[in-house]
């Protein structure tokens, strides 16, 4: 998957195929510019340290840094690792269900730009999440529109197919519990959504 998105960020598709035939346009752009007012829903929340899960080419990552707070970006495009690194922010080439450093220290994870949908099962993701967090940590994530609920599907760019998943904000709720969050907040700004989602710790 990781060549795939190589050619994204070098502008070789900004399309996304669908198995029904639809094809949806990526906002290339906008991963690549300044972070934008929505982008400082998440930002403002970032206290640090803080781990970003398919980092792109690193807007978020470096605008933390600038900001002096203690920020790792981690992507399995090594397009995307060179990206964040040009911008002053600093990045692994890695899978994000791979070996990562402090694992249970961070203090929030971001999950920017649909990538509650990296590997087609949130549930999953989020369990994963839940380990990289210390107790009470936040995972600041970005869902579709209320309504949208969960979808599933096999999706290419330029070659392989792989397993992407769009969560809406009204599906957020039951995924957060089964994976050991609660809801702390839902967000709109300029009609993107984000869920701030504090992580459960239970008595073993």
């Amino acid at each position: 998957m990781s060549g795939e998105f190589d050619a994204a960020l070098l502008g070789a598709t900004d399309t996304l195929h669908l198995p029904d035939g639809r094809r949806l346009a990526l906002p290339i752009d906008r991963w690549s510019a300044a972070p934008s007012p929505a982008d400082e829903q998440l930002l403002r929340r970032c206290t640090g340290p803080v781990l970003d899960l398919g980092c792109g080419p690193g807007r978020l990552v470096a605008a933390l840094s600038h900001r002096g707070v203690v920020a790792l970006g981690v992507d399995s495009s090594p397009v995307a690792v060179r990206l964040t690194a040009a911008r002053g922010g600093v990045a692994l080439c890695r899978d994000v269900f791979g070996r990562l450093p402090a694992e249970g220290r961070w203090q929030q994870v971001l999950l920017a730009d649909g990538n509650i949908g990296i590997g087609g099962d949130p549930v999953v993701l989020l369990r994963r999440v839940h380990r990289l967090l210390a107790p009470g940590g936040l995972a600041l994530t970005e869902v579709d529109q209320p309504g949208t609920g969960l979808r599933r599907e096999r999706v290419r760019l330029t070659g392989a197919a792989f397993d992407w998943a769009w969560v809406g904000a009204d599906a957020v709720g039951l995924l957060a519990v089964v994976s050991g969050f609660r809801v702390r907040e839902l967000v709109e700004h300029g009609g993107r959504w984000f869920a701030v989602l504090r992580k459960e710790v239970t008595d073993a």
